[in-house]
């Protein structure tokens, strides 16, 4: 439960910067009217730090302790309502992002590998499932609690009141509550190679060394067993539609003539809908498997995304929206659950920190393509039919080239 409300505030720091700061990126910090890429540099800026400070996180867990690590991220995402709230200009914004994305890569990341530590192999699914829902439902409230104190305290202020309350509740309960887990991951270890482990044999990848080495965790996950590089790819592409969402569909939904608090429903029912259907498809991936949860998500959330600019009127980018987040729903816990089902316990916070690190990578890369599309076609909607495309293509690489890996089953 406590890791529960630190993903839940994980969540609301993130949000902090997804609704208002992108609407208002013209009026409030100088950023010419349709001017995609310099938009875009902040989720880019975003995405290449969270990804590498989650393949860190990873590695530093497994010396120095979980909670260490996680009491490192939210002291370093501090200084970001202050950044927004004094911010000059638009170098202000991308560094805050920065910020950010070092302070999600640490936090988001710990509070997953803590639940994983003390899970039983049949609930992955149900464990990942819950923290997403809380990390995703966080990012939606914030979105509609940001949207409304810019309105009633205007946007510097709104933002520097709602990101201070949270960044210090979320400090002071990781630094007065949160236990280290790392215990249970050497003991879990212990248990597999003395042969005490009970229950089914995961199939793990073949010829890794008893403590491998960060290159080679690297290799496994990317390129050396087929399941877990087509399992980072889909967390690659899926990364697109976030960056969408963040860059996009803010700008996209004001331009069409939404109230900002309007434009702040419609993204949130987005994480809401992604958030709350994950206490479904996290279990249900625990009965199932992870495989068709996975490729049927990737297929949905395409087409979720491909909707938004085929209609008109808050009720259809609503459905859009929700579709969207339900297709992210079936994919985004289950690919994780994935991986810690067939990676060791003495090095699955590795396995975890590489494939996070493909995945937030992707922030960036999709960003840079929404950008490059957008300026190429000199249309938003050129950035839509992007990321709806690769989500597609992912989905095909994944279903050749994944397997089941639900270890019951």
């Amino acid at each position: 439960m406590l890791q529960l409300a630190q993903v839940l505030l994980v969540g609301l720091t993130i949000g902090l910067l997804r609704t208002v700061v992108p609407a208002l990126a013209e009026s409030e910090y100088g950023v010419p009217a349709d001017s995609f890429m310099l938009l875009s540099t902040f989720v880019l800026a975003f995405g290449v730090v969270k990804g590498a400070m989650n393949f860190i996180a990873g590695r530093l867990s497994e010396r120095i302790g979980r909670r260490p690590v996680l009491l490192l991220g939210w002291m370093i995402g501090l200084p970001i309502p202050l950044l927004v709230y004094w911010a000059p200009s638009w170098g202000w914004i991308v560094f805050s992002t920065v910020l950010l994305g070092v302070n999600q890569g640490l936090t988001w990341s710990m509070t997953q590998t803590i639940k994983l530590d003390i899970t039983h192999s049949n609930q992955r699914g149900l464990t990942i499932g819950l923290n997403e829902f809380a990390g995703y439902a966080g990012v939606a409230l914030a979105g509609i609690a940001t949207a409304y104190l810019a309105t009633l305290l205007g946007p510097r202020l709104g933002l520097l009141v709602f990101g201070m309350v949270v960044l210090v509740s979320a400090l002071v309960m990781a630094a007065l509550g949160v236990a280290e887990t790392l215990p249970w991951a050497k003991e879990a270890s212990r248990q597999h190679a003395a042969g005490e482990h009970k229950g089914p044999v995961p199939r793990y990848p073949m010829g890794v060394s008893a403590q491998p080495t960060t290159w080679e965790v690297f290799a496994v996950m990317s390129w050396r067993d087929r399941r877990l590089a087509a399992i980072s790819q889909a967390g690659l592409v899926e990364k697109f539609v976030d960056a969408l969402v963040w860059i996009i569909y803010p700008v996209f939904l004001y331009q069409q003539g939404l109230t900002l608090p309007q434009v702040g429903g419609v993204i949130s029912i987005y994480g809401l809908v992604w958030g709350a259907s994950q206490l479904i498809t996290g279990p249900l991936s625990d009965r199932i498997g992870r495989q068709k949860p996975n490729v049927i998500g990737m297929v949905l959330t395409g087409l979720g995304v491909a909707l938004m600019v085929l209609g008109q009127g808050m009720l259809w980018w609503s459905f859009a929206a929700a579709l969207t987040g339900f297709g992210m729903a079936l994919l985004y816990p289950n690919l994780s659950a994935a991986v810690a089902d067939i990676t060791p316990p003495n090095w699955r916070g590795s396995a975890i920190g590489i494939y996070r690190f493909w995945r937030d990578l992707g922030y960036a890369i999709g960003a840079a393509g929404i950008g490059i599309f957008a300026v190429l076609f000199n249309s938003m909607t050129a950035a839509f039919w992007f990321v709806a495309v690769s989500m597609l293509l992912s989905a095909l690489w994944l279903a050749w080239q994944g397997e089941e890996t639900h270890p019951h089953l």
